[in-house]
């Protein structure tokens, strides 16, 4: 089997973890119980080794097509042929905290006749672990001999059989019938409901009624509002309700260039992505998650190193040591390896991280609830940590592997963490050495000026002593370290616009002019820059500009709305997906330019 492109997929999901379900009927990736678990289905990044779980029609060559059924994460796939007409509803319930994780697949008829063939075959253990299989009483279990002792059942209203250590049936699925299938954790107590259809079918009304409770719980009304939430639905299937911590995405090891090494391992929290996320969440009134995450923040700030720094990301439960190994016995995704979990930048110095975080704990306090007196306490000491260490050179944002560069970003961001503490301070009144905070805060914006505008470009510049231009720097008017009509502002602008701006999709930097990420190959376009360049422009009041180029990028999302990384050169997705950055960007650009348009007189 060949393999099918990233942008084929939709995702269900139960706050736990994620199945990636193709249109073609096939769940080829799923990492099992949770996000960072082993995966049991990778066929995405080994279609031999990997493990699927299809339901595909044999004959009939019909069409399919996927959807969700409005305002849930409950996916439909249809195929559509001249001899029938058929759908499969894939679904996670969500459950209460210790009960077991299901994936639900419903295949129902619509009309004329279709025949069917299932194959389950899990690959535990990234697809290293040998299995034994049982099957017997209408069920099938499939058990790790590995270290994980992961174990799955699986659950059909149609006979199984056992081949080659899979589960397999065909069946003939005419209009009105419908069969079940629910694959879910062998726990030993318990052996699953009596009336399989009736449970699935209560299962799938309690779960459209989740998804649709928790989404009418938003307060945004403006323009794009189902793409709006449909991004919104999306950040929410890749956070950890036990947590309260979110992925950066749900995959790892998608290339950012098919065929080439840069693949890494993104089921991780964090902290920059995650602090964004709340920035998003919170725009839509959305404080439940936002309060959830404060509370993972707050947790990771007493775990403060001595000197008062964080780490850049953690496990969703806020382990520390994500440390990075190859799967060599997976041929990648199209082949592009190394396949890599973990992630080794864990231990990066990447300064930007503080700014992003203060920043969303001074919009938290402000728009939901106020912090504890605890939670200051601990961040004054990360702030001084700021304070005494903003000059240092680090790896940046882009996490590059080739040295450590002072980079513009990093600069921002440390004057935004002192910015918000000290706004946070003096609107609560909290304690704090603002004899020291406010000088910091005003060096680092002369040292920003003075040595990272280029007077010849008229530009920003990605890190001190370059001349490259790097796209993160569209953040400096969203920070509000300068004006969005500012002159030097609107000259960077033209300037990104001429070299890293490509019909509204937007390069991070130039490859070879920008410092070193230590790895060979080209990448694409960066959908979250994209985003980040239509608000700058909503902000400069430049509305038309603005407009277009946000709903040309809502051109390049696949057929679900949803968004990897990257796009590649045929507008193809690209990377790790789908990727919570990119749809925060997506959120924070259609809340900024609805208001805009609204109060420019835009009625429609």
């Amino acid at each position: 089997m060949s393999y099918r492109p990233i942008e084929s997929y939709g995702i269900v999901g139960d706050l736990h973890t994620v199945a990636l379900v193709g249109s073609d009927g096939s769940i080829d990736f799923l990492c099992f119980p949770y996000f960072d678990s082993p995966s049991v289905f990778a066929a995405l990044l080994d279609h031999e080794r990997g493990g699927r779980f299809s339901i595909c029609p044999v004959r009939c060559d019909p069409q399919p097509k996927q959807l969700y059924l409005p305002d849930t994460n409950v996916l439909l796939t249809r195929f559509l042929a001249e001899c029938g007409v058929a759908e499969i509803t894939d679904l996670m319930p969500v459950q209460a905290a210790g009960r077991s994780h299901t994936l639900l697949r419903r295949v129902r008829g619509v009309r004329g006749e279709l025949p069917f063939r299932v194959h389950c075959d899990p690959r535990f253990d990234y697809g290293r672990a040998d299995k034994a299989v049982e099957a017997g009483g209408g069920q099938v279990v499939f058990r790790s001999r590995g270290q994980d002792g992961t174990a799955l059942r699986l659950r059909a209203s149609v006979p199984l059989e056992v081949q080659e250590g899979a589960a397999s049936a065909e069946f003939l699925l005419r209009a009105g019938e419908t069969v079940d299938f629910v694959l879910e954790e062998a726990c030993p107590d318990g052996e699953g409901p009596g009336d399989l259809p009736l449970w699935c079918s209560q299962t799938f009304e309690a779960t459209v009624a989740f998804w649709r409770r928790w989404i009418g719980g938003s307060s945004y009304r403006g323009r794009w509002q189902e793409t709006v939430h449909r991004s919104a639905l999306t950040l929410k299937l890749l956070t950890s309700q036990p947590h309260g911590s979110l992925v950066a995405a749900p995959t790892f090891g998608l290339p950012e260039q098919v065929g080439g090494a840069r693949n890494w391992d993104y089921r991780y929290a964090w902290i920059r992505d995650s602090a964004f996320t709340l920035y998003g969440l919170l725009r839509l009134g959305l404080t439940g998650e936002a309060g959830a995450f404060m509370k993972w923040i707050e947790a990771r700030c007493q775990e403060l190193e001595p000197d008062g720094s964080l780490q850049i990301m953690y496990g969703l439960d806020g382990r520390h040591d994500l440390s990075e190994q190859v799967l060599e016995h997976l041929e990648g995704y199209r082949k592009s390896s190394p396949v890599r979990i973990g992630n080794g930048a864990h231990d990066q110095l990447q300064l930007d991280i503080y700014g992003e975080l203060m920043d969303s704990v001074y919009l938290y306090d402000k728009h939901a609830e106020p912090i504890s007196f605890d939670f200051w306490s601990n961040l004054v000491r990360l702030v001084d940590w700021v304070c005494a260490n903003w000059q240092r050179p680090d790896e940046g944002i882009w996490e590059v592997r080739g040295g450590r560069r002072e980079f513009l970003f990093s600069r921002l961001q440390c004057w935004v963490a002192i910015d918000r503490a000290v706004r946070l301070a003096w609107k609560r009144s909290l304690p704090a050495p603002l004899e020291r905070w406010l000088p910091t805060r005003d060096a680092i914006h002369r040292d920003i000026l003075a040595h990272f505008w280029d007077p010849q470009r008229r530009a920003f510049v990605q890190h001190k002593g370059s001349t490259t231009l790097d796209a993160a720097c569209l953040l400096m008017p969203l920070v509000r370290f300068i004006g969005p009509t500012d002159p030097r502002w609107l000259s960077t602008l033209d300037a990104v616009e001429r070299e890293l701006v490509d019909d509204a999709l937007v390069y991070r930097y130039r490859v070879a002019d920008a410092a070193s990420d230590g790895l060979p190959g080209e990448e694409g376009t960066f959908n979250m820059c994209s985003f980040w360049y239509v608000e700058c422009l909503s902000r400069a009041g430049r509305l038309d500009e603005a407009r277009l180029a946000f709903e040309k990028m809502l051109g390049y999302a696949n057929h679900l709305g949803l968004y990897a990384e990257e796009l590649g050169r045929s507008g193809e997705q690209l990377g790790n997906f789908p990727q919570a950055f990119t749809h925060l960007g997506l959120i924070s650009a259609a809340f900024d330019l609805d208001r805009r348009l609204s109060r420019a007189g835009w009625t429609a």
